[in-house]
């Protein structure tokens, strides 16, 4: 039996994911067939709610029932608080990558408790990082450490892998957050985004591993929030497209054109606003003609152009990490998972016909 205060942390996810789905008491009393007051009683943790209910909750409010009985992470990256009158799409779509950072964490802790996956250790910087200066120096030992020198990265889910981040591509809308809890260092990325843009909201969050989070000390006890951010957001700019790489395309002294810039962002698949980014930082072009090559997005066709139109897929197809795909892979074959289990960890990356033919038809779930 749960305790009063159980109840109360319930009610509360409740509310938040209420809020987060846009509806009001009434509306989910009437989805759940229930009156009014019963919502309220709930939020309020002064109602229990029974295991049909959960479950009813749980459909309706499009989140996961183990949402509402896992014990919930005490710190989340660009975490925004939910509350009457602060609705807004930003902080709805914060609340939606929370709850599915939450259920990712708690399926790596399943498969960790079932013995079938172990977690990459986590790696970080061993300098301060106090500046952006200093964050893209912690880039480049991240870029060395991992043998990159100044090269394209292919995929950035096993970068982050190899650092002891793992990092899985679910469906919520926005970009992305993160957590470290205990051993583990965990991240989504919201699919909804162009694929330049997932791969800078990946490298963030892998920022706030390696450098230390926008609520670590590391990162000057009286920087803002956005001061952090942007410390962060150095970081990832310079571990996707550093800026010597720009040497290889303009001449010392020269100015870069904007031909130039395209072929680096479709060689390191980075967003378009980073590629401008990094080229003032390298002193290619100044920020005048920046603003201008802001507005002039390439197309998709002129970036293929640029990559001999090879394909470059990442963080598309490939939703979750290649050692955790393996741990679900060994876990159906143990029988310790559904078909359709498998499946919802490996968040939409196969389909039950992907899966190997299995003998037995009783299994735990």
């Amino acid at each position: 039996m749960k305790e009063p205060g159980e109840w109360l942390d319930i009610g509360e996810r409740v509310r938040e994911c209420r809020l987060a789905a846009d509806m009001s008491q009434e509306e989910l009393a009437s989805a759940l067939k229930l009156d009014r007051t019963m919502i309220a009683k709930i939020e309020r943790g002064v109602r229990r709610v029974d295991a049909l209910e959960l479950a009813k909750l749980s459909t309706v409010l499009q989140v996961p029932l183990s949402y509402f009985l896992d014990p919930q992470p005490l710190v989340v990256s660009r975490r925004a608080e939910l509350a009457d009158d602060t609705m807004t799409d930003a902080t709805r779509q914060s609340h939606r990558l929370d709850v599915a950072l939450s259920t990712w964490l708690g399926d790596i802790r399943q498969l960790v408790e079932w013995g079938v996956f172990n977690p990459p250790e986590i790696e970080r910087h061993p300098e301060a990082v106090r500046d952006a200066s200093s964050a893209r120096r912690a880039a480049l030992w991240v870029r060395e450490r991992l043998g990159l020198g100044l090269e394209p990265i292919d995929s950035l889910m096993r970068v982050c892998e190899r650092l002891g981040q793992l990092v899985a591509v679910v469906e919520a809308p926005g970009e992305g957050a993160s957590l470290v809890e205990d051993d583990l260092g965990v991240a989504v990325v919201s699919r909804h985004r162009d694929p330049g843009r997932r791969r800078t909201t990946a490298a963030h969050e892998l920022g706030h591993l390696i450098v230390g989070d926008e609520y670590s000390t590391d990162i000057g006890i009286h920087a803002s929030r956005g001061d952090r951010e942007a410390i962060i957001d150095a970081f990832a700019a310079e571990l996707l497209l550093p800026v010597a790489a720009f040497r290889s395309v303009v001449s010392q002294g020269e100015r870069a054109k904007r031909d130039d810039l395209v072929v680096l962002a479709a060689r390191f698949r980075t967003s378009w606003p980073l590629t401008v980014r990094q080229a003032v930082a390298a002193e290619a072009i100044d920020r005048g003609v920046a603003k201008e090559m802001r507005q002039r997005n390439p197309t998709r066709a002129e970036l293929m152009e640029a990559v001999g139109w090879t394909p470059q897929p990442d963080l598309e197809t490939v939703r979750v990490p290649p050692s955790f795909a393996h741990a679900v892979l060994e876990s159906y074959k143990r029988s310790l998972i559904t078909e359709s289990r498998a499946v919802e960890l490996m968040r939409g990356q196969i389909v039950v016909a992907d899966l190997p033919v299995r003998d037995d038809a009783d299994f735990e779930l």
